[in-house]
C-alpha cells in the first residue's frame, strides 16, 4: 500500500504527471487528491506536489526488486503471494516483513496482528488463550483513551484468567 507523498495517509489516488519529458508518480490521500484536483490547471502540475516525487522508471525497479525476493525455503516470490493472496511457508513473514508489515497495519487498522472469532469447537485452552487476547486488546484501548476505571477492571480479569491457568 503507498502512503499519500503529501500527509502520509493512505493514498486512494495514484497519478503519473508528465512533465519536462520525465514520468512523476503522484500518490495522494482522499483529502490531498481533492486540493490536487482543486489546483491543477489542465496540463500543468502545481510544483509543490511534486516535490519529492520519484520517477515511475526508478519506482517499478525497487518494485521488481522487490517482486523478485524470494523464500529460501519454499521459494515463493513476493509477486506470487501478492497474485495468490497466500503465502508458502511461516518463513515468509520473516522474508517479506518489510513488505508484509504495511500491509497488516492497513487491514488491521494500524494493528499487526489479527484478532478475530474463535473456532466454535477449540479446546478450552485455546479460548482461554482468545479470552486473554481480546482484553489485553480492550486494556490497551481503555488505557489509550483514558479509561482508567474501565482499565483497572480489565487488569484484574485479566490477572484472573492468568491465575486460573497456573
Amino acid at each position: 500500500m503507498k502512503k499519500c507523498m503529501r500527509c502520509n495517509k493512505q493514498a486512494f489516488l495514484h497519478i503519473t504527471e508528465l512533465k519536462d519529458g520525465k514520468s512523476l508518480a503522484l500518490h495522494l490521500c482522499e483529502s490531498c487528491a481533492q486540493e490536487y484536483l482543486n489546483s491543477v490547471e489542465v496540463g500543468g502540475v502545481p510544483t509543490d506536489f511534486t516535490a519529492g516525487t520519484e520517477s515511475v522508471a526508478e519506482e517499478e525497479v525497487l518494485d521488481e526488486e522487490t517482486s523478485s525476493k524470494s523464500c529460501p525455503y519454499c521459494g515463493i516470490t513476493y509477486k506470487q503471494f501478492r497474485s495468490q493472496g497466500r503465502l508458502g511457508c511461516p518463513h515468509d513473514y520473516e522474508v517479506f516483513r518489510d513488505e508484509l508489515v504495511p500491509l497488516l497495519e492497513s487491514i488491521h487498522n494500524g494493528e499487526t496482528q489479527h484478532v478475530g472469532k474463535c473456532p466454535p469447537r477449540a479446546s478450552e485452552s485455546s479460548r482461554r488463550h482468545y479470552e486473554l487476547l481480546r482484553l489485553r486488546s480492550e486494556l490497551k484501548s481503555a488505557i489509550d483513551d483514558e479509561s482508567y476505571e474501565k482499565a483497572a477492571e480489565l487488569r484484574d480479569r485479566i490477572q484472573q484468567l492468568e491465575d486460573e491457568e497456573e
